[in-house]
């Protein structure tokens, strides 16, 4: 089955960049729907990006060409760059599967859900 491992949080001045890196196992490489979710201060949990195994990419309209999603199919590591970071972005950030790549958009709820990573942007 699917496991999923999340690192690279942590905190950031308002401008500042991170990258997340969710490694990933047990998945089907020809068939898979990966990516993040987030849920900061005040809100429910929302699609942040996601990334299918055609390379298509779904993302959240907040994220206006900050963020940048990538799949490592050798290492098995999908990961989130983010750029320009807002104290708006203050959260925890979750790696975050589909069961499979049909209908892999940031609107879907996922299946399965990693632990979290913290993200602090002061």
């Amino acid at each position: 089955h699917v496991q999923l491992v999340e690192s690279g949080g942590g905190s950031v001045q308002a401008g500042g960049s991170l990258t997340l890196s969710c490694e990933v196992s047990g998945y089907d490489r020809s068939d898979y729907c990966l990516g993040w979710f987030r849920q900061v201060l005040g809100k429910s949990r929302e699609g942040v990006m996601l990334i299918d195994s055609g390379a298509s990419r779904s993302r959240a309209d907040f994220v206006k060409g900050r963020f940048s999603i990538s799949m490592d199919e050798s290492r098995n590591i999908v990961s989130l760059q983010m750029n320009n970071l807002k104290p708006e972005d203050t959260g925890k950030y979750y790696c975050v599967a589909r069961r499979t790549a049909w209908d892999c958009y940031v609107s879907q709820w996922p299946n399965l859900w990693g632990h979290g990573t913290q993200v602090t942007v002061s």
